[in-house]
């Protein structure tokens, strides 16, 4: 598996591009926060979410002490407000009740494994919310599984599963060093803007050669062929 992911990525990279990534990690509260905003929601309404709480106020223990409805009221924007208002609620002020301390820097010394079990016991974070923290804020070998990284890889014939967590358990350890970022975001691009839940548009798909799904789409009605794809990419 873990030579099929290789070959992918390389794919992947030579379509789409080595996606760009910031050279300071984010603090893995933030990283944690921030990522419950982004559940079921756009980039840029999550991004709005994150800055009405990280802007206002200075702390985290801040944000803790507010009433759980301001909290909402704060991220309505990113939708899904009182479900991640209570999740944040209960991540942070479970951290200063277990811990002493809104921080999860402690989680630096585990392995991925005892992180995840560590996170996913705070009720509204998931094996998904979980991975990403690992992926995102500690630089770790782990690909987070969405609907997109879920969908692409059964449709690949990576994997034979039926739900992101089961994906994400198969691929765990597969993946090659230093190129979690890199697979995991051009996955979700391929996922988003290639290898669509209906009518994917397998004419341009930089890895049909090697795909697995029995349903491609060769109806001649592909909106763009490759050069077209990357222009207009270079464009946004």
């Amino acid at each position: 598996m873990k030579n099929k992911i290789k070959k992918i990525n390389s794919l992947l990279i030579k379509f789409f591009g080595k996606p760009k990534r910031s050279k300071k990690l984010p603090n893995p509260v933030d990283a944690l926060v921030g990522t419950i905003l982004s559940q079921n929601t756009n980039d840029n309404n999550s991004y709005k979410a994150y800055q009405n709480l990280k802007g206002e106020f200075k702390s985290w223990e801040e944000v803790a002490a507010l009433p759980r409805q301001k909290i909402e009221k704060l991220i309505k924007v990113g939708g899904l407000g009182k479900q991640k208002s209570k999740a944040i609620k209960n991540v942070l002020n479970g951290l200063k009740k277990i811990r002493g301390k809104i921080s999860l820097d402690y989680l630096k010394k585990l392995d991925d494994e005892s992180v995840i079990n560590e996170l996913i016991m705070f009720d509204g974070v998931g094996v998904k919310t979980a991975s990403c923290v690992l992926l995102f804020s500690m630089d770790r070998d782990i690909c987070p599984v969405d609907t997109h990284v879920h969908r692409t890889l059964n449709r690949i014939g990576i994997v034979k599963t039926t739900s992101p967590d089961k994906t994400f358990n198969e691929i765990l350890g597969n993946i090659p060093d230093d190129s979690a970022h890199t697979f995991h975001t051009n996955l979700i691009r391929l996922g988003r803007e290639v290898c669509k839940s209906s009518k994917p548009n397998c004419s341009i798909c930089p890895v049909e050669k090697i795909c697995t799904y029995k349903s491609k789409n060769f109806d001649g009605n592909a909106k763009y062929r490759k050069n077209d794809f990357m222009l207009l990419d270079n464009i946004r």
